[in-house]
């Protein structure tokens, strides 16, 4: 079973690379974010015509989420249960999806924007919904994963030059104290091999040149539980899939489960 995580940055801008990579990576289940699109204009269609299925939370401005699956998609949760609001409400961050043996939660994380802001503050409070959300999961004998855009690097070798993001936001002690404290209801992180380069990193600014020169971050994550973990045959970093026009800027992390 091949299950994927991609921020695609606008599903509607990113739709013919989405379904020829769905049908050349053979994926079963696809975790996506940032799909920038009401749930009125989700492509179902397109997705059906190559036999996936989709469950959406989505409202058509910078967020929205998905889970597209072809092994099936059941006991669809949509939003984050206790999670807190932004301006007035909550913002379409989190769906979670049974897909064929696994139930997996598709998260696209708040950025934080920067230390101090009000932003900063709900993306801790975010988390720390989160966390409570799937401590059940993480903990049960059925494979379970958290998958996203979780807008934190979780060590320092998951960016490019860490002397480059002193003072900012996505490498703060805090931010990486809400990933342990997730990890510890039962999760542990699936760490894909890069196909080049050193660092599997999985995200590079379209400024400055930074894929050219790989000056990238592994924000993109995959938190599994035992079950999920112990199943892991292979995860790796489809860099391929960042380069060319009209690409993300986030490439998909792939991880397959053996039966």
């Amino acid at each position: 079973m091949r299950i994927a995580t991609w921020n695609v940055n606008s599903i509607t801008a990113r739709l013919p690379r989405l379904l020829a990579w769905l049908e050349s990576s053979g994926t079963d289940v696809l975790c996506v974010q940032e799909t920038k699109c009401a749930e009125t204009a989700f492509p179902f269609e397109p997705l059906r015509e190559l036999g996936y299925e989709a469950a959406v939370n989505a409202t058509g401005r910078w967020n929205g989420v998905a889970v597209v699956s072809r092994v099936g998609l059941g006991d669809v949760v949509s939003g984050l249960p206790g999670g807190p609001d932004y301006d007035g409400g909550q913002e379409p961050r989190a769906i979670a999806a049974t897909c064929g043996p696994a139930r997996v939660w598709s998260v696209y994380v708040p950025n934080g924007r920067e230390v101090g802001h009000p932003h900063y503050d709900y993306k801790l409070r975010w988390l720390d919904a989160l966390r409570e959300a799937v401590t059940e999961d993480a903990k049960g004998s059925r494979p379970f994963a958290v998958l996203g855009d979780f807008n934190v690097a979780p060590t320092d070798d998951d960016v490019w030059d860490r002397t480059r993001f002193d003072g900012l936001t996505h490498v703060t002690d805090k931010e990486r104290e809400a990933l342990a404290a997730l990890r510890e209801t039962g999760l542990s992180d699936v760490v894909p091999r890069p196909l080049k380069y050193e660092h599997p990193f999985t995200y590079w600014d379209y400024r400055e040149l930074c894929f050219p020169k790989n000056r990238g971050m592994r924000i993109d994550l995959v938190y599994g539980n035992a079950a999920f973990a112990g199943a892991v045959g292979d995860a790796y970093v489809d860099r391929e899939e960042r380069k060319g026009k009209g690409a993300s800027d986030h490439a998909p992390v792939v991880v397959d489960l053996q039966p």
